[in-house]
Parts: C-alpha cells; structure tokens; sequence
C-alpha cells in the first residue's frame, strides 16, 4: 500500500489517483484494496454515517452564525470536511486518543462533546472545555501541528503500557510544512509507533494553496520517513472509513504509523475573520461544491429506497436540536473574572503564578470602574 509519487502535473485539487468508493453521482466503485474494510456496512450504519454528517454541518453552521451575531470571538468552519471527520473518527475504538487540530468540530461531535465543550473556548470563557480523558481526546491545538508531536509521545507510551490503543494525530495541509509534523513522522517511524496521522488536505492553507507547498501529492512524502501512505478521496465517507479502519488495524497489530491524506476542500473561509474570496475562484469552489460528501451519500442510498422525507425531517429535527443547546449555552454563559484566567494552570500552587496574579491585579486596578468585576 505504499503511496507512489505521480508526476507535477497530476495536482492536489484534481481526484484522477485518489482511492474512492462513491463518486460524487453517488455511485459505488470497487476497490480491491479498501472494500474488505466496509463489507460490514449495511444500510442502517450508512444512514447513520450521513446523520453524523448531517449534525455536523448543522453544528458548523451554528457555530459561524453564533459567531457573526457576537457571541463567540471567532471559529474555524469545517463545511465541507464532514466524510473524513466522520469515517475516520467513527472507525476508532473508544479508547483510542484523538488530537486534533482547532477545525475539527466532526470528531468531537463523534467522541460524544458536549456544546458547551465546542463553544466555550471559541468564546474565550476557558482554556479547555472537557475532559481529555472522558472524550479520549487531546484539547483541539491552535498552534499549528504541535498536536502530532503530542499524539506520537502518546504512541510511545501506549507501546511502553502493552497496550493495543492507538493515537491518531488530525492536521491540515499547511500543517505538514511545520517541522513538528516531520519531526513526529522521524520518532513515530524510528519507534514503529501505533499512530495514525491523518491529514485533511482542504486545498488551501489560510490563503496559500496546496500546489505551492507541495509539488507532489502531499501521501508521496511519508515514505520517506519509511511510513506507508493512502491518498483517499475526503468527501467519500465510505473510503474514509475503509481507509482508517486498514490504518487502525496496521498500527493496533505492531506494524508502525500509518499517513492518510484526505483531499477535500474547506468550503468557507479559514475562520471567520478572513474572506476567502480574495484568494481563491468561485468556479473551483462550485467545483468542488458537486463533490459535497452529503449528497453523494444522499444519492446512494436514494439508489437503495433508504432516503425518504421521514428519514430527512428526523435528521433535520436531530440537528436542530443540537444547535439549540449550543445557541442556549452560549446565551446563558457567564463570563469569568480576568483574574480567574490564571486558575488551573498548574495543579499545584505556584510561586509564579502568584507573581503573575499580583500583577495582572495592579493592572486591572487601573481601570477603576470594572475593579470589583475583574477582581
């Protein structure tokens, strides 16, 4: 299953030499290598995978429109990434350890979060929102690809605990040209680690696209680390989850890491301060929107009399739902004192801390009229 290089001209946008097995017509392909992974995915488990789908678009849109109307500082839109959060994230165990990067609000929804959990940070009232340890899930990472180094020191402690858990690293496109991602590949490699990086390649690192950081597919690089790697279509939920679920099986059996490159397309802006539309065509993006990982779900299962209005209304109904409870928990948030920003930082008392907590408050004391609020 090593990834072999194609020539310059095959480009990361275009999806002639990615592993697929639904076309964006919603027709089912054979794939000698990834069909054996989902043999067992009857009907049922694929209107279960296009309701995880669906939720989580609705928890995206409810997140930017939240944050457009005020209410959080800012967020990272993820429309259009659903199949590759979704497949991979439900093809894990339980006890698996997921790091993410800050855009992925799918595989927290999948790990059962909270909306309190995906807003609250957002809205600046937390540094962490859950318990990593409940969710199996690392705190999303804003600095961008410091969560791989994480995810391999939790492979290599994994190994050391005989256990058979697997660490699973999520980062995009531009992460890969952090020396932290090559240095994690380096370790992961040199100590067979059981990890997984998966690599939601969406076209376009805040404005710098794919084919200027990389000349060639993106999966050619880990070879070079001795990782094996699959370039799979990131909007085919069903080839996300055939591929994580061979992946998984690879590291959890001792055979070492495992590099999956999703190519998809971030639909919206990178995150809500920026416009997207200064950069990139509307025509790529129409493009790209007829490849939505939600309708060519749709139109399987339409195929296979497994769609129908009832089925819509009560996955529409599952999303409102849930956006509800996120608007209510934004709406009844209360916003801590300033001074609280430095409690738990440590779990144990610290000389420093208290320095820092005498300043901040001579600070704060500068502005009189907020002095018993931000003490």
């Amino acid at each position: 299953m090593t990834y072999t290089l194609t020539p310059p001209t095959a480009r990361d946008s275009d999806l002639d030499d990615v592993a697929m097995l639904l076309t964006p017509h919603g027709e089912r392909r054979a794939d000698p290598q990834l069909d054996r992974w989902i043999a067992d995915l009857n009907t049922e488990v694929l209107r279960g995978l296009y309701r995880d789908m669906a939720l989580v678009r609705r928890i995206d849109a409810e997140g930017v429109a939240l944050q457009r109307q005020g209410h959080l500082g800012l967020w990272a839109p993820a429309q259009g990434q659903e199949a590759v959060q979704v497949g991979t994230a439900r093809a894990t165990r339980p006890d698996d350890f997921l790091f993410p990067s800050y855009r992925e609000v799918g595989v927290l929804a999948m790990r059962n979060a909270r909306p309190a959990d995906l807003l609250l940070g957002w809205r600046g009232e937390m540094h962490g929102t859950f318990d990593p340890h409940e969710l199996h899930m690392a705190t999303p990472q804003i600095i961008i690809g410091a969560q791989t180094l994480h995810a391999v020191g939790y492979a290599m402690g994994i190994q050391r605990d005989d256990a058979d858990q697997v660490a699973v690293a999520y980062f995009g496109d531009g992460a890969t040209s952090q020396g932290d991602v090559n240095e994690a590949m380096v370790f992961a490699s040199s100590f067979a680690a059981p990890m997984v990086f998966v690599c939601s390649n969406n076209q376009w690192a805040i404005s710098e696209p794919v084919t200027v950081q990389s000349r060639y597919p993106i999966a050619g690089r880990s070879p070079g680390f001795g990782i094996p790697s699959l370039r799979i279509d990131g909007n085919d939920v069903l080839a996300c989850t055939a591929a994580m679920r061979w992946a998984l099986d690879h590291a959890r059996r001792g055979l070492g890491p495992v590099f999956l490159e999703a190519v998809t397309y971030r639909m919206g802006p990178h995150t809500t301060s920026d416009d997207p539309t200064r950069y990139r065509r509307e025509a790529d993006v129409a493009r790209w929107r007829a490849r939505d990982p939600l309708t060519r779900l749709e139109a399987y299962l339409r195929v296979e009399n497994a769609f129908d209005d009832a089925f819509v209304a009560d996955v529409a109904a599952a999303g409102d739902a849930f956006a509800t409870e996120m608007r209510t928990v934004v709406l009844t948030a209360v916003s801590r004192r300033p001074l609280d920003v430095l409690d738990h930082v440590y779990a144990e008392p610290h000389s420093g801390l208290d320095r820092e907590r005498r300043r901040f408050a001579a600070f704060l004391d500068g502005f009189p009229d907020d002095q018993e609020a931000g003490r």
